[in-house]
This record gives C-alpha cells, structure tokens and sequence, in this order.
C-alpha cells in the first residue's frame, strides 16, 4: 500500500536555483566587550551616521542589488501548511512510555518515570515541587546557588507551581492521574507567556514599567501542556531579547554549562538547556529564531527541535517558533505532540494537519552539502562524519549530495529580518519612544540602535531570498522524497567564557553569524529542524567534554520523521558510540532529592 500523498497550503513552487560555490566572506564587525563596549554603545545610539556605517558593514547592504532577486516575490511568512485530519493526538505507544537505556550511567529521568513513581505511591508530584522550588528562587544574599541561575524571577509565585502539583497529588491518590505528564515539572523560557507570571524577555526587570506584566493565559503550547497536568516550576532566563548565541546575559545572570563551566551555554534558550542538563527538568518549553532552541540543545547535550513555522502557536514573528527541549528524545515527543494540538481559537495553528511517522517502506534519504559543511571546526565534523557513518552502515540512509544556492547572502538576510523584526518590537515596550533603548543593556543598545537603520528597500529583499532559498527546497524534497538535509548544529565546539564579560557584555557578531550558519535555513523557510548529540570533544579550557549534535532539517510538517531519526541518534548515543552519553556530574537526582525530603 503507498503512502497517503499529503497535501499542503502554500507550498513553494519547486524550482531549482542556481549553482553557486559556498563561500562566506569573513566578518568584519567589531568585537566589543567590557568598557570599551560600554563607550562604543554610548556614542552608537547618538549617531544614525555610525549606525549606517555598522549596518553597511555588517554586509547587510549587500542584498539588494543581488541579479538573482529580480523579479522574485517576497515571502513575509514562511508558513507551509500540511493539509488533512488535525487530530486525535497520536498516541504515546511503548517506545515512548517503556524504559531505554535503563544500564546508562548517563540516564536521565523521563515523564514515564515521574509518572510510575507516581503511581506506584514511591513519591509525590507535591513532594518533588517543594524539592525543586528552592533551587529555582533567587537567594538573595549574593551566592547563587548551583542550579539558581538557571531560573528567572518568580516573584512571590511558587505558590502557582505548589497549586498545580498539590492538585496532581490528589489526582494520583484518587487513582485519577490525567496521563504520563501529570504532575511531570516543566519549565518554560522568559518570553513565553505562562498564566500569572511575568515575561522579562531576559531584561532588567523594572517594576515601573507596565510592559512588565503578570500575564494572564497561559501560551497555547504552554496551556496544552499544563493541561495535560504538566508542573510549571517557573520560568527560565535567556540572553537578553534572544539577541545572541551564547547565553551571556549580564542584567539577570548567565545560566551554567554543566557539561563544563567554562563554557556558554549557549542562547538564547540558555536557562531551559542548563536546567534540563542538570536534571532539574525532563522538559522545557522555548523559542528559536535562529537557533535558540537547537544551539542550546547542542552545548548541553540534549534534544531540541524547531518545528514548522507556526506548527505550536502563531507568533508575531517570521522566524520565530515555540518548540521543546527535552532530555531524551521520548519526552521531545512527547511534548511535541501534546504542544501542537489545534488551538481553536488560532485560524493558522489550527489548520496543521497531524504530522505522522513515515511508513516503514519509505525512503530514507540523507543529504549532504560537503562545501557548507568544510566550514566547521575539525573535531565537530568528525564527530558528525563518524555518527553519519553509522546512519549509512547500519540503517539505511542514502547519502546525498546536495547543494543551496546563496547561503551565505541568506544568512545575511536572515540576520537583517530578525534584528529588525526585534528591534521594532523593542520600540512598543517603553512609554518614552525617544529612550525605547532603555531597558537594553549595551550589546543591544548597539545592535538595535543599527538594526533601525534598515531601509524598507532592503527588508523586502531579503524577504525575496526567502523564497527563492524556499522554491529551492522544495525542489530537493520533490527529487529526493524522504530527504533530510544534514548538518553539525554549529560549526563550534562550544562557546569560551572569558572573564568580564558578564559585567558590561559582550558584542561579537562575527562568532553569532558564526554559530548559526547551520542553524539559520530553517527559520528563513520555516521549515523543521532537530538537534540531537553524537559525540564529545576535548575542550580548549575548563574540564568536562563539549558535546557535539547533528542537525536534521526536515520538509515541512515532517516533525514525526525527524523525531523518529532522533530516536535512532539517541541509539547511536547510547549503544554505539564509544563513550557513550555524557551527563554532568552536577547532574541532580531530583527524585533522590525529593524522597530525601520526605524522611526529614
């Protein structure tokens, strides 16, 4: 029996680009950090003359005049939806629910041993929130905790997670429970809107101001998840308005690498990664415009995936999405599944159809753009080559080469869009419209003060080479059906700490383009992107190995594939590669913590 053809609204029209070698200029924007950064953003936010300049040589003038774009129309929102049945939820069957890799050192905790646990009446959902709650409350004496700097300010609103987590323990003790997420904590980055808290978008917060907020629903894919019985413990910091790749964020805090301290954690969903690396929590709920959910993922050595663009909610953005981190690739299901259930009252969202596991005949195909890759450091590449190996050897994949035109014009375009999509945002957030920069801290001030310099000429050309790098896409996924286009999440290996930094921040634009050259592709074109470990590398300072993650990018409304490849990586992980998974030896055993609690 074939597959069912799937059917979708607005799919790009399938045509092949040209030719053309990958070959990214060098980046010429200067490195600013500490006072000299300070200085530099005090006189850049004074002088649209010396924004112009940085605008101009960032390269982001370059696209305009680009022959290619002639004629191209522009696409503003990358939405392709798969058409069909929107539901009932696919059901969470034994290779989700059962126990794997129970021999691993390096095991984490899932939401199916939270639940057994549960049941079993071994601990409570109670028990294991009072357990966690003073680990993600600022101290307020100066020394932050191991885990504190992971999590945002609550203000006062533990008691919301108490409340939910006293509930679930009814539930259970009623013999009642709602499903595996009941009474499971979770957390949720600071620019997601969860019901009774305050968003600070990673900003100073200043009770002043009113865009500070308690707000009053849940996001949908948030709410999804709290329905299904889900424990917020509270919401996690992130870099500064998402702006940068590394997690620095000097006005709250920068959240721990665990897999080693001398590294970011990665941004700009740094809190959710820290805390799930840690073991605090098996899920978190993020964003990705460019990689905040899946470069993260990679520094930690977790699972993120950047779904279809609007597949969770519908955000005022062309490149953002709300997607899951997870510990293991069980619970990314998971609460992927439960996240993207059709909102009614969303006429975008609603509309997706399910996505659904490929049939077991289908192909599977794995291609490769060998120039894009050359571009990464040594030991990343090896690590992906080994694990990539093993995926041909051993599971059927056939490797292809591929190639995209303009990767390196695109990221440029790419990286205009989101600076003034944010920066425009940034204006509505302060009552005085002249000193809108005021809550930023100086990386910011410096980046948005030129993101505002834009010219509507240029903005609508980088929005042509979304479709073009669209049509071209599509192009490959009709010539290689079951296709997924193969990448290192980043061509690091790992982000340096360096010391100061977190007193004035750091502006280095060149090591953020850097980062997300993979990353980038698929929220320029919406499509699904999944980030999975395979391996670890030596450090150049600190102790602890960096790990290493693949990354998948995915037709649109192929989640189910990827998840499914996931799976096999988190195989390979675990049974084939020599070391198999790493966790942290900061790694909390939270139910250990809180049957502890229990006896006191």
């Amino acid at each position: 029996m074939s597959p069912p053809t799937i059917t979708f609204a607005h799919y790009p029209e399938p045509l092949e680009g040209p030719a053309v070698e990958y070959a990214p200029s060098p980046q010429k924007n200067p490195v600013l950090r500490g006072l000299p950064l300070a200085v530099a953003s005090a006189i850049i936010v004074r002088s649209a003359f010396v924004q112009r300049f940085f605008w101009r040589n960032a390269g982001f003038g370059d696209i305009k005049d680009m022959p290619a774009l002639d004629n191209v129309p522009y696409t503003f929102q990358p939405v392709v939806t798969p058409l069909g049945e929107t539901g009932p939820m696919l059901e969470f069957g034994p290779e989700l629910l059962a126990a794997r890799h129970a021999d691993s050192k390096a095991r984490y905790y899932t939401a199916s041993d939270y639940h057994d646990m549960y049941k079993a009446g071994k601990i409570t959902p109670l028990q294991v929130a009072e357990a966690l709650l003073p680990l993600a409350r600022q101290r307020g004496d100066g020394k932050p905790g191991k885990y504190e700097d992971a999590w945002a300010d609550s203000h006062g609103k533990d008691h919301l997670a108490l409340d939910a987590a006293r509930a679930a323990t009814e539930r259970y003790a009623a013999g009642k429970p709602l499903g595996v997420l009941d009474g499971v904590p979770v957390g949720v980055k600071d620019d997601v809107d969860v019901r009774g808290y305050i968003n600070h978008f990673g900003l100073k917060y200043d009770a002043s101001v009113p865009w500070f907020k308690v707000q009053e629903e849940s996001a949908w894919p948030v709410k999804a998840l709290q329905e299904a019985g889900a424990v917020v413990i509270g919401k996690l910091r992130m870099h500064e308005m998402g702006l940068d790749t590394n997690g620095l964020n000097v006005a709250q805090g920068t959240p721990t690498n665990h897999l080693n301290n001398a590294y970011y954690p990665g941004g700009s969903s740094s809190g959710p990664a820290s805390a799930i690396s840690a073991g605090l929590i098996p899920i978190c709920v993020g964003t990705d415009a460019g990689g905040s959910v899946r470069i993260p993922a990679n520094f930690n050595g977790i699972y993120g995936l950047k779904t279809s663009h609007h597949r969770t909610m519908f955000m005022n953005s062309t490149m953002c999405i709300t997607g899951p981190l997870a510990a293991t690739v069980a619970d990314l299901t998971i609460a992927y599944r439960v996240m993207t259930q059709p909102n009614p009252d969303c006429p975008t969202q609603s509309r997706f159809a399910l996505s659904l596991p490929p049939q077991p005949s289908a192909k599977k195909v794995m291609g490769v753009f060998r120039d894009w890759w050359k571009h990464a450091d040594p030991r990343v590449a090896g690590a992906c080559n080994a694990a990539m190996d093993w995926f041909a050897r051993e599971r059927g994949y056939e490797v292809v080469d591929i190639s995209i035109p303009y990767l390196a014009e695109a990221q440029l375009a790419h990286g205009v869009i989101c600076v003034t999509e944010v920066a425009e945002s940034a204006r509505r957030r302060t009552t005085d419209p002249l000193d809108w920069l005021c809550l930023c801290g100086p990386a910011n001030r410096v980046l948005l003060s030129v993101a505002s310099q834009t010219p509507a000429a240029d903005f609508l050309k980088c929005n042509a080479m979304r479709t073009l790098l669209m049509r071209h896409l599509a192009f490959l996924f009709k010539k290689h059906p079951g296709l997924l286009i193969m990448t290192p999440t980043t061509p690091l290996a790992g982000c340096v700490r360096t010391p100061g930094d977190e007193t004035h921040g750091l502006s280095d634009a060149n090591v953020t383009f850097l980062n997300m050259m993979y990353v980038f592709l698929a929220n320029m074109t919406g499509t699904p992107s999944l980030s999975a470990p395979v391996g670890y590398v030596d450090p150049d300072q600190g102790e602890g190995k960096l790990s290493v993650s693949l990354l998948a990018t995915g037709e649109w409304g192929s989640e189910e594939q990827l998840l499914g490849w996931a799976a096999e990586a988190e195989e390979y992980l675990h049974e084939v590669y020599a070391e198999g998974r790493r966790r942290p030896d900061s790694w909390l055993d939270v139910i250990g913590l809180a049957q502890e609690g229990e006896t006191e």
